[in-house]
């Protein structure tokens, strides 16, 4: 009885550093991620230029 304890306990905590580890690396590609968007969003936005319309007579 008692080493079932210490085995269910042993699983259950491994199970939860896997969660913190996944949970981790979730938010560390989601930084990244957002990283890049403002530095594509930045490009963009220098990059950005104003097209006058142009009136096309048929």
């Amino acid at each position: 009885m008692n080493s079932s304890i210490v085995l269910i306990s042993a699983v259950l905590a491994s199970l939860a550093v896997g969660v913190l580890v996944a949970y981790g690396v979730c938010m560390a590609m989601f930084g990244i991620f957002r990283m890049h968007v403002r530095q594509v969003a930045a490009v963009n936005s220098a990059q950005r230029v104003v097209v006058p319309a142009r009136v096309v007579e048929g």
